[in-house]
């Protein structure tokens, strides 16, 4: 079912800065893999996205060579890495605040995470981390493309990125080629998922998580929004995992995922995306994450999983993180408190962006995303009430209300 088109068109989407010598996502693959992601797609690339092709094979060379030197070098211990202790993983849909609450968590110095540079050079971060992030730092830009957070190789970032390096299945490779089928959504929810696909996820992330502990030394703290639907499958690969839980406002969520999608596929794509189908599938995305998040959290145990409200978090940082490291037996939260307020003080600047919901858009998510606003108690939303009364009034109809992000 696709919800009603807006009376008003949609404005177009303001994204950031994100020069052409930025590195993609597929920047990080294989030349095997990536030449595969083409054929899959029957080099469906639009004319001016050609350029990138040739980058993303020429750094598959560099990558299979550099994948080569570091198995040879490390291969054997890395596979040979314990985990002491299990990773604590970061969920919740897209942009309910689980890179603020990433980066909240990592001021812990007994903790580390997937950063930057090893989500983009996942085949061989563990022996070229040390010295190219150094030399090619200024291939970044200093914003996301769709919010106001700075960017760098060392800054916390999504585990599912290096899923795209490792050619694991993930759904983020929709972001390739945005105008076909979204492939691996069935990795939303574990649903009818194919066995060599799960087969595959489990090695690339298990590697991946092995190669970081090796090179880190530390308890991991990963961030993921599509591993929401995942944590039975987590939870078995990594027992006695821990998993933070964010929820936040829905009428805030929609058009901030939308606006992230948007400028991820302008940014990421071989092609130039259409997105005629995009509310569709940001609106059924989020029905089968949770769908499946609910069914899989009854066989977590209660203190290996927390919930939290973005509302609580952004009011009270301090008091929110204290009480995740009660519930999840994290330590003493005195290791983190003083690094948690400077990094505080450094954020008050921050701009968040601002958004227009149409009445009609609104109706459709109170539908739609009908047991999340329930379960989570968003019913009473702000954002519907004013889209609600806009849409009542005569001389407002058909009006956007703002939200900010």
């Amino acid at each position: 079912m696709k919800h009603p088109k807006s009376k008003k068109p949609a404005k177009k989407t303001v994204i950031n800065t994100y020069p052409e010598r930025t590195p993609r996502f597929w920047h990080g693959m294989r030349f095997c893999a990536a030449m595969g992601l083409l054929i899959r797609n029957r080099f469906h690339v639009h004319p001016v996205r050609w350029g990138m092709v040739f980058t993303v094979l020429f750094a598959g060379v560099i990558n299979s060579t550099l994948y080569r030197l570091q198995q040879l070098f490390c291969g054997r211990r890395i596979m040979a890495t314990k985990m002491e202790h299990p990773p604590i993983f970061i969920i919740g849909h897209w942009r309910s605040g689980t890179t603020h609450l990433h980066e909240l968590m990592v001021r812990d110095r007994r903790f580390a995470c997937a950063n930057t540079y090893d989500c983009f050079a996942p085949n061989h971060f563990v022996i070229t981390g040390w010295i190219l992030p150094k030399l090619f730092w200024f291939l970044l830009p200093e914003k996301r493309p769709m919010d106001n957070m700075l960017i760098g190789f060392d800054r916390p970032q999504e585990d599912d990125i290096a899923l795209c390096g490792l050619n694991a299945p993930t759904p983020y490779f929709r972001l390739a080629f945005p105008n076909h089928p979204p492939p691996y959504n069935e990795f939303l929810n574990m649903d009818g998922v194919d066995k060599n696909d799960l087969a595959c996820f489990r090695r690339a992330l298990r590697g991946f998580v092995q190669a970081l502990t090796y090179s880190k030394k530390k308890r991991l703290v990963l961030k993921s929004p599509a591993h929401t639907g995942r944590i039975e499958a987590l939870a078995d690969l990594f027992p006695g995992a821990k998993f933070i839980h964010i929820v936040r406002d829905p009428f805030v969520l929609f058009p901030s995922t939308r606006r992230t999608w948007e400028s991820l596929d302008y940014t990421q794509a071989f092609q130039r995306p259409h997105h005629k189908d995009l509310d569709e599938y940001i609106l059924r995305s989020l029905a089968l994450m949770y769908e499946g998040f609910e069914r899989q959290r009854a066989a977590i145990p209660s203190n290996q999983i927390c919930d939290v409200r973005y509302e609580d978090l952004a009011r009270d940082p301090v008091g929110e993180v204290r009480r995740i490291y009660g519930q999840l037996e994290l330590g003493d939260f005195e290791n983190i408190r003083e690094q948690l307020e400077n990094y505080l003080e450094t954020q008050q600047d921050y701009q968040p962006n601002q958004y227009a919901l149409a009445p009609d858009v609104a109706a459709a998510i109170e539908l739609r995303w009908a047991n999340y606003i329930d379960k989570y108690g968003y019913t009473s939303s702000i954002a519907v009430q004013r889209a609600a009364a806009e849409s009542s009034a005569p001389q407002a109809s058909g009006t956007d209300c703002s939200i900010e992000n």
